[in-house]
């Protein structure tokens, strides 16, 4: 730091403005003044080297506006120089892994040797600094030829550092053997919405002591928790092939990255398999699966894939991933390079502290997609599995240099499942899943807007948002439009292949675009990839002049913390049913265009296929959207017009939409229409045939779903009357039919289910019976099914859980004395321990039933303290400070 005696030093910082147009020997007063102005003296020297002080002013002397943003500038500036989060330095590179692993399920530990080929990447060195988070180690040797020697070592409990004999160059490699122990449920961390822990490795149900739960293991080691079960430099941009020899009990099978190569049988109950993967990969894509799964065997040009599951659910893991062969043959083709590992598995287990996770060769899935082969008839994990397959390229075979860059990964994985509805489900089943993400980013960015490559974070599960995931991928969706489709796969193919097997960043991305396209695209990845925010819309049409109409283009976001952004969009209209279009770029923050569109018209459309990551404000008129729903041959676009319409008073136009909804192409458009019915009992008496439109799709629509829905609107408005349909439709293959059934059967207020109809849904093990009977059970006050509820909650999971808590709650609050200690103690054990966010605040909820209850309020509240996923906490928050105030 420069340090000087300026007598006008306060007088210069008054007027900044000033001094900026001065030399630069001013400006670096300045700066002088800025660093020491929050100090209230400073030692300087004098001439003859003796110490003196002078007194500097404080910060809180300054009454000048000018001066107090000077100077939060000037910190802001510092700041993005110290919060900056860079590419971790690679002073050396771990080359391979070899690991010998044991695990020990009484302390729920893994004693593991692991022997590392470590070379130096440029810079000479004596010291390796390896990750290994609560280890026990023992000793650390380096291998010679015919020899090992012990190796000195320090270590803090995170990372240690080890000591080399001599200095090691970038030409040199050498084997480091390190024997530990490591301890994963020690010292735990919450992670992130995305992924919940950071043990790394799982133990589930270790000594077999409940009964609905399989003992297995189970890694996970985004971001950097592997080192939690074995030692190396724990970063994306680390790159290494890989030896495991894992000791398991033979009644057990192994699973991990690459192919197995032999197993040996060690009597005692245990088996070593040894897995080899021969192709360098990330360390936080190295993963094991062990337990005692069921295995579907298929088969992709030679690649063997397998579907792994708790046994018992073998049929329908070969219905849910079934079409995992098509989408390797399609992303193949569309990517021009072959899915490029040697096998492909997916594991399915239980307590997943994610949604999946795409090791190499081996994705690993929550249980929800354990599925019985009836479950998997309505299997609709098509897109989980698409994410996890796509990852295998984009993020397994390149992967991003650091977390900064997260969405090279996610936003491509992301995009991969609208490629997949594109191609398999319609093209208007893919832009409405684009419109869901674009929905969830503009959530998140209500409160949250930043860059999207961004290197200041608190931590790298910060990254793990809405941001990298749906927005990065509309913005993919954006740049296939602007380069055009050809051009879009092309250069992804010359980005996968430029860059096989290293780490990425966004430059790296760009600059294949331009150099398959010939076009400068920093500007598009300048305003998407490197900037925060999003456009704001308003478009006006003026139909004064019908054969040329007049667009207005508006630009409304804030733009002191939004850039102004140039925007290709397309602008379109009907003439006699035929669409007509044109290709328009938005850059300024107003802009008018003459359509010159020569037949008179009076409606045209913006982005009519919702392309564009943007909030648009149409200005249409009730009249405006019926027009769009009538007129526009894209599905997404009808199921605006029919969501804007249900959002808005216009009654009677509405309901003429609501009409031609039920029998519109779009299944998802139909479904909203029914939707709407549940509750529009009046609009059904005003207009019985709509009744009749309804049941024929309950008897002829091939969607599951909408027969389900229209279902529902049955039991809503006419229970009695389709009684007999219910009946009959309780037996259906589909659960979702099934469900809505009985949920008509529980509606009817003429007759009751008898006793031996509740015995047969009794056993049934799907939430979507579940849930009906237990609404059954409590509207009607039935007596004695606490038992019943306790065995649901105790082998229900994920949405059947969540769903089912409530109703699990307030039955024991309506019968105490059946059970209601028992059901607290759980309900108050889940809110604080259930991994998964959604199910502590299912818990919540159910034990808001029992608010009354000074001590239950007591316990909520000791627990809420503790929370620290920030939506879940303001939920309590807000819900337990409202029951404070009632009491």
């Amino acid at each position: 730091m420069i340090i000087g005696n300026f007598p006008n030093m306060i007088q210069l910082i008054a007027k900044p403005k000033i001094i900026l147009q001065k030399s630069a020997f001013w400006i670096i007063a300045g700066l002088v003044f800025t660093i020491l102005g929050c100090k209230g003296t400073q030692e300087l020297s004098n001439p003859d080297g003796t110490e003196s002080e002078i007194e500097l002013p404080v910060e809180d002397q300054f009454t000048s506006e000018d001066s107090l943003n000077f100077l939060k500038l000037l910190r802001q500036k510092e700041a993005a120089i110290s919060d900056y989060r860079e590419a971790y330095p690679k002073d050396i590179e771990v080359l391979h892994v070899d690991l010998d692993l044991a695990f020990d399920f009484q302390k729920q530990s893994v004693r593991g040797i692991a022997k590392l080929l470590i070379s130096p990447h440029f810079y000479e060195t004596k010291e390796v600094f390896l990750d290994a988070q609560d280890f026990e180690l023992g000793r650390i040797s380096l291998i010679n030829k015919d020899s090992t020697s012990k190796l000195g070592y320090q270590y803090d409990g995170k990372v240690i550092q080890i000591y080399l004999p001599e200095a090691t160059g970038r030409d040199d490699s050498l084997w480091v053997e390190i024997n530990y122990e490591a301890f994963p449920e020690r010292n735990p961390t919450a992670g992130s919405s995305a992924i919940t822990d950071t043990k790394g490795l799982y133990f589930i149900d270790p000594l077999d002591t409940i009964p609905s739960k399989p003992t297995m293991i189970w890694t996970q080691g985004e971001t950097e928790h592997n080192s939690k079960w074995f030692p190396m430099v724990d970063k994306p941009n680390q790159r290494f092939t890989q030896t495991f020899a894992l000791t398991v009990p033979d009644s057990m099978i192994s699973l991990s990255n690459g192919v197995m190569v032999k197993q040996e049988n060690l009597g005692n109950g245990l088996r070593k398999d040894f897995w080899e993967m021969n192709i360098p990969h990330a360390p936080y894509l190295a993963a094991v699966g062990i337990g005692n799964f069921g295995k579907v065997e298929d088969r992709w040009k030679g690649v063997p894939l397998g579907y792994y599951v708790e046994k018992g659910y073998e049929a329908g893991a070969k219905k849910v991933f079934e079409n995992t062969p098509l989408m390797m043959e399609f992303f193949s083709d569309l990517l021009g390079l072959d899915y490029p590992w040697p096998k492909y598995d997916q594991l399915v287990v239980k307590d997943f502290v994610s949604g999946a996770m795409e090791n190499t060769t081996l994705s690993i899935f929550m249980e929800e997609l354990k599925l019985t082969e009836r479950e998997a008839i309505d299997s609709e994990w098509d897109y989980i599995i698409a994410h996890e397959l796509f990852h295998q390229w984009f993020g397994d075979y390149v992967t991003t240099e650091s977390w900064s860059n997260l969405t090279l990964n996610e936003a491509f994985a992301n995009y991969s499942e609208y490629l997949w509805n594109e191609h398999h489900y319609g093209q208007d089943v893919a832009d409405l899943k684009l419109v869901a993400e674009t929905e969830n980013y503009f959530y998140e960015a209500e409160t949250k807007q930043v860059n999207l490559i961004r290197f200041e974070y608190a931590d790298s599960e910060d990254m793990f948002d809405s941001h990298s995931y749906s927005k990065g991928g509309a913005i993919l969706h954006m740049l296939r439009k602007v380069v055009g489709d050809e051009a879009f796969f092309e250069s992804l193919n010359l980005y996968l292949t430029q860059h096989a097997l290293q780490s990425v960043e966004v430059h790296d991305l760009r600059l294949a675009f331009e150099e398959v396209t010939g076009r400068d695209l920093n500007w598009f990845f300048n305003q998407w990839f490197l900037d925060k925010g999003h456009p704001e819309l308003l478009i006006e049409a003026d139909y004064s002049q019908p054969e040329n109409v007049l667009l207005s283009v508006y630009q409304t976001q804030d733009l002191n913390t939004t850039t102004i952004y140039k925007i290709p969009f397309e602008v379109s209209w009907y003439v006699n049913g035929e669409r007509k279009v044109k290709t328009l770029v938005l850059e300024r923050a107003f802009q008018q265009y003459a359509l010159e569109n020569t037949d008179a018209i009076d409606q045209v459309y913006f982005d009519e296929q919702k392309h564009l990551l943007a909030l648009k404000s149409p200005g249409f008129t009730a009249e405006q959207w019926q027009k769009q729903f009538m007129q526009s041959q894209f599905g997404v676009a009808r199921y605006e017009a029919l969501d804007s319409l249900k959002a808005g008073d216009e009654r009677g136009i509405l309901l003429e939409v609501l009409k031609a909804s039920l029998s519109d192409p779009f299944e998802s458009v139909q479904e909203s229409g029914l939707l709407t019915f549940i509750s529009g009992q009046e609009w059904l008496l005003e207009n019985p045939e709509l009744e009749e439109q309804i049941f024929d799709l309950v008897n002829t629509s091939k969607n599951n779903s909408i027969r389900s829905t229209a279902l529902d609107v049955l039991a809503a408005n006419w229970p009695d009357k389709y009684y007999s349909t219910f009946k009959l439709l309780v037996n259906d293959p589909s659960y979702l039919v099934a469900g809505s059934a009985l949920s008509g059967l529980v509606a009817s207020s003429d007759r009751k289910l008898s006793e031996e109809e509740l015995a047969k849904f009794e056993l049934e093990s799907n939430y979507r019976m579940i849930i009906p009977l237990a609404e059954y059970y409590l509207v009607n006050d039935v007596k004695a099914k606490g038992g019943w509820f306790t065995k649901k909650v105790e082998t229900l999971s994920g949405d059947g859980m969540y769903y089912f808590l409530g109703y699990y709650g307030e039955y024991f609050s309506m019968n105490p004395e059946e059970g209601k200690e028992e059901a607290l103690a759980f309900l108050l054990g889940k809110m604080k321990n259930d991994p998964q966010p959604g199910q502590r605040l299912g818990a919540f909820q159910a034990l808001l039933g029992f608010a009354d209850q000074e001590e239950v309020v007591e316990a909520m509240s000791r627990i809420a303290s503790e929370e620290d996923d920030d939506f879940v906490k303001a939920y309590y928050d807000y819900f337990l400070s409202s029951l404070k105030f009632e009491n």
